[in-house]
Order: structure tokens, then sequence, then C-alpha cells
């Protein structure tokens, strides 16, 4: 079995997007377009990947610069053909090879590997993958005999009014054997109605030769849905979100509205969570079973326990254990360990943070750069000072320590087990433990103060 590689098509402008950004850069749910077409070859075992770029080269090279892909540049856009011609250096005479086009961020691995299942069982020189579509038009057409055996693949363009009634159509995915591939590109020719060498002409080419050439017929047309405008990258999206979705509830979570819930393909989620409307997880989000999360949350490359509720949170590369109940309006920023059986109200903000088990901050609060023990209960109004104009400290709390309403914590500072801070202090040394710490001033009442400021009230 021969070892197969990708050359991926994405030198093309995109001028319908109207974007400064190369088409092939925009992105769904937080990843290019072509980085989903990367993927996918990969999925299905490419070892290697060429990029075709061309507009906006530059950029594209350093998006990818910490990935082992190779590139090729097509500086005029002379037709798919011409294009793969420009990764000739890359291709292995002994390997097979993927040709994919890098604005067709819906094709999925498991498509691609049944490609290379049917062209190798058939002995094929090449194999395009092909799709039964409702609106044809604009697609190269594939054109079989009476008895179903493919004939060649023509373009929209070239074809005659006969050919353009098949709803059969050349996806632009193919897989070659390598060597007949580059021996047929060297043949191609660009007399047709564009000027352009076209791909699609290689398989008559290898055809005349002697090779063969098939087509496989893919179950859905939407996977290759090409992108080349804003209003085809929503609907993409849309589709992904939709078969995304779909996978989670299949595999036992419930998604109350699923039309307005964003997940992004590797969030893991567990059995019998709830997902609410307006929530949207991102990244490598985990979430664990018999959690309720939304509505309107945002979780970013979050681990979340089990049995954890959470509304109107957003949370950032975090930990959250089970039990935990966070919200409305917390934000979580990056780098917090919070425990089991925690309380986070509504307005808290928690940054840099380890919170133990069962502690509390019901709300209005600022825990940031802390590491808070068990079982705590932060007053209304708590504040870790934590940043001096030039650096950030940290500050230290033991066990079942109280924290009253609007008390300052200026770090570094530590506060040990037991101790009781008063409302209203200001706390700016170490505080022993069992202890009660006031640091205020002593309240005072001035008689007369009010008549000597404002003058005597008038009487009525």
């Amino acid at each position: 079995m021969n070892q197969m590689s990708a050359v991926i098509l994405a030198a093309g402008q995109g001028t319908r997007m109207h974007s400064k950004k190369p088409k092939v850069l925009h992105t769904l749910f937080h990843r290019p377009m072509v980085q989903w077409v990367m993927d996918a070859a990969k999925e299905a075992g490419a070892v290697r990947i060429c990029v075709v770029v061309g507009h906006g080269a530059q950029e594209v090279r350093e998006v990818f610069a910490d990935r082992d892909v190779a590139f090729a540049l097509q500086a005029e856009q002379k037709g798919t053909g011409h294009a793969v011609l420009m990764a000739k250096d890359f291709i292995d005479p002994k390997e097979d090879v993927l040709i994919l086009c890098g604005d067709t961020p819906l094709l999925q691995g498991k498509t691609l590997a049944q490609l290379a299942e049917f062209h190798r069982t058939h002995g094929n020189d090449v194999t395009v993958v092909s799709a039964m579509a409702q609106d044809p038009a604009g697609y190269g057409r594939i054109i079989r005999d009476a008895a179903g055996k493919f004939v060649k693949s023509v373009e929209h363009k070239d074809a005659t009014e006969a050919e353009r009634m098949v709803k059969e159509i050349n996806t632009g995915v193919y897989l070659f054997r390598a060597e007949a591939l580059l021996s047929s590109l060297g043949q191609l020719k660009n007399d047709n109605a564009q000027g352009e060498y076209y791909l699609p002409d290689c398989l008559e080419i290898i055809q005349q030769a002697g090779g063969k050439a098939d087509a496989m017929t893919a179950e859905h047309e939407e996977e290759f849905l090409g992108v080349n405008s804003r209003i085809q990258l929503a609907h993409a999206a849309k589709v992904m979100q939709q078969r995304t979705n779909n996978t989670l509830m299949e595999q036992g979570v419930t998604i109350v509205d699923p039309d307005h819930t964003y997940i992004d393909p590797g969030v893991s989620i567990g059995m019998d969570t709830v997902i609410l409307p307006g929530t949207s997880l991102e990244g490598n989000t985990v979430i664990g079973e018999d959690c309720e999360i939304g509505p309107n949350c945002r979780f970013t490359n979050m681990t979340v326990g089990d049995r954890v509720v959470m509304q109107s949170v957003t949370a950032l590369e975090s930990f959250v254990g089970s039990d935990v109940k966070a919200g409305p309006f917390v934000y979580i920023r990056p780098g917090c360990h919070i425990g089991d059986h925690v309380k986070i109200g509504d307005f808290v903000e928690l940054k840099n943070s380890n919170i133990g088990n069962g502690t509390k901050i019901p709300h209005l609060s600022y825990i940031g750069d802390t590491d808070a023990g068990e079982r705590i209960n932060f007053g209304c109004g708590s504040i870790m000072v934590n940043y001096d104009g030039q650096k950030k400290h940290r500050t230290t709390i033991g066990n079942d320590v109280f924290i009253g309403c609007n008390a300052n914590l200026v770090a570094p500072v530590k506060i040990a087990d037991g101790a009781y801070i008063a409302a209203g202090s200001t706390i700016t040394r170490d505080v022993a433990e069992d202890v009660l710490a006031i640091a205020r001033a002593r309240q005072t009442e001035i008689p007369g103060w009010k008549e000597r400021r404002f003058g005597k009230k008038e009487t009525k």
C-alpha cells in the first residue's frame, strides 16, 4: 500500500469575501478554513501536506509556521492543473496524492479515508469524488456510459447542453497515483473556454495512456461546499454547528436550542449534561456529566467537573471541580483552579487563583493572584489588592477563614487558618491563626457639624 500525501490548493484571492485577509484564513469555529482541510487529510492518513499559496502567501505561511506543512507558490492563477504543477517538487512518485481545495472546510476525514480505500481496492490510477447536486450549475459534471461506468469529467463552461443536465458533479477532490499525476500534468493544455490548465483533464490523459480513472460518489453534497463569500462562510458554519450539536445529542447531551448553541467540534461533554441557549464552548473544553451550563455562557479551553451549574459565566483556560455553582455574571480568567463544592455568586471576577473545596465567594468580589484554602467565606466586596503599580503579588489565605464585607487584602499578605477579617478592613500585614483582624479608623461623631457647615435650617 502506497503512503499518502496531500496537496491543498489555497492560492485564490477570494474577491467576493471583500477582505484584506486571504480567503482560506477566514475562520469557522476559531480555525482557519484551510486548517479544517489539513486536519481532514491528516485524519485520513496523509503523512505529508503541501499548501499551494498565492494571494496573501506570506500571511498564510506565517499562520502555519509552527505546523509541519510544506508550501508551494502559484504566483499567477492559471487553473487547478497549473496549481498542482507548482507543487511537483513536493510530490513523491511512489506515493498516492490527495488533491484538495483549501476553501472546503466541511470536508471530513472519514470521507477521504473511504476515498483511499475505494481507490486502492479498485486499483485506480486516479479517483475523483463526485456528489449528486440539487443545483449543479457552475460545477464540472461526471459523465458515465449507459452501464454507469466513468467516462470523463467536463467543466460546466465546456459541457454540452445534454451534459449540463447531469446532476452528478465533480467535487474537486481527487486521489492520484503520483507517477500517473506527474506524467499527466506535463501534458496539460489550456485550449478551453477559460484559457486555463484544468486538473480534470488529467483524468482523460491518464485514460488515453491506458490508466484507470473512476469516480466515487459521496453521500453528502454539503461536505464539498466551497466558501467564496461571507454568506457561504456563514452557511458552512451553520452546517458545522448542526453536525457537532447532533453528534453530542446522540451521545446523551441535552442541547435545549441547537440553533443558538455554538460548540467547537473538539469539545467533550458528558452524559446528561444540559446546555442552555446562548452558550459558546470553544477550543479543547471538557465538561463532565449532569451539569447545567447556560444560558449565555462562554468557555474557552476549560475543564469542568460533574454536577456543575453555571449561568452567564465567561471562563477561560481554567479548571473547575465538581458540584460547583457559579453565576450569573462571573468572569473566570486564565490560570484558575477551583475546587469542589465551591459557590461563586454574581459579579465576581477570578484570575490566576486557586480556590479550595467548599469556599464561597457570593458576590461583588475580585480574587486575583490568590491561593485560597477550604471553607472560606468571602463577604460582599472582598478585594484582593494584587498590583502595586509595577508587579503582581500573591495573597495566601488558610482554611476556615471569614472575610467581612468590603475588606481589602493588600498583597503580598498571608491570612492564617481560622482568622476573621472585620468588615471594612484594609489588611496590609499577615494575620495570625484564629484571631480577629480589624484595620479601620474608630468611628467618631462630631455634634453640630451640619449646622456649622450648612447653616441653621429654617423652619416653616
